[in-house]
């Protein structure tokens, strides 16, 4: 008999972990991306074949914290969550849920979802692997904190961000803002959410690590810093090195989606991180 497999609520608090930490921002299916990236960052990858699972050695002391959308738009989600699931296990890797990995969950759960801003291509790429991958995905989803609190509170991980006073906070609006961040309830002309820029008035003692809404730089504000560089919509892939706050990003190799949603540009006060 089938276990059932339930959405799991919860933020994960993990004081004691001091890093040092290799935050990635959205993957989005990136797959070669993503290895080049974590090479470059000094991890080992290997793929066993015989077991059909990725053996990954980090730097010494090393871990990396993903701030979700691991899936939809590029061209491999099925490899990046295989590669960030073997991670995990191996207890090198924590990730957060994003509103991409989440609304896979609910497809592969049989809710009612539109299939539609790159889900379809994460279907059709699952469409090749046998039911116990893709059970192995939904259990891997549904098990997501929706943010990550590390080094004694100095450190949050949430995939649209998270202000300060819901740090630790754990219900389902705290839940939905780490996914989606804060909106206000208007839609623009293409139909899409407007979001509010809560960094702005951030003043919180922990940095916070995000992605979610693409930018072309990497943007420091108010203690917070966006890293969702557009790795599928043809710019990069980065890494945010915990506590030097060393930035590592890889080009994309191929633009594989159109952005609904222009990127963002921000006036900036540091230089863009050149590849490292």
């Amino acid at each position: 008999m089938e276990n059932k497999v339930e959405h799991t609520i919860f933020n994960l608090e993990l004081p004691e972990e001091h890093g040092p930490f290799h935050v990635i921002g959205d993957v989005h299916g990136c797959f070669n991306e993503l290895q080049e990236l974590l090479q470059r960052l000094g991890y080992q990858v290997h793929f066993n074949k015989e077991e059909a699972r990725y053996e990954v050695e980090p730097p010494e002391g090393a871990k990396a914290v993903f701030v979700g959308d691991l899936v939809d738009r590029g061209p491999n989600s099925p490899e990046v969550l295989r590669l960030v699931m073997d991670m995990t296990e191996q207890g090198i890797a924590y990730c957060v849920s994003g509103n991409h990995d989440d609304k896979l969950l609910r497809m592969l759960l049989g809710r009612n979802v539109q299939v539609r801003h790159g889900l379809e291509m994460t279907k059709a790429q699952l469409e090749s692997y046998d039911a116990v991958f893709r059970e192995r995905v939904k259990h891997f989803l549904s098990k997501l904190p929706h943010h990550v609190i590390l080094d004694k509170g100095r450190l949050v991980v949430a995939h649209a961000g998270l202000e300060e006073r819901l740090h630790g906070r754990n219900t389902k609006v705290v839940r939905e803002l780490c996914l989606y961040g804060p909106t206000t309830g208007e839609t623009d002309d293409k139909g899409l959410p407007i979001r509010l820029d809560w960094a702005a008035d951030y003043c919180g003692k922990a940095i916070v690590v995000y992605g979610h809404t693409p930018v072309h730089e990497p943007r420091w504000r108010n203690n917070t810093i966006n890293i969702d560089t557009g790795c599928v919509f043809g710019g990069y892939l980065t890494a945010l090195t915990y506590p030097d706050h060393i930035l590592t990003t890889v080009e994309s190799h191929h633009t594989y989606a159109d952005s609904v949603r222009p990127f963002i540009r921000y006036q900036q006060h540091h230089p863009h991180p050149s590849a490292s």
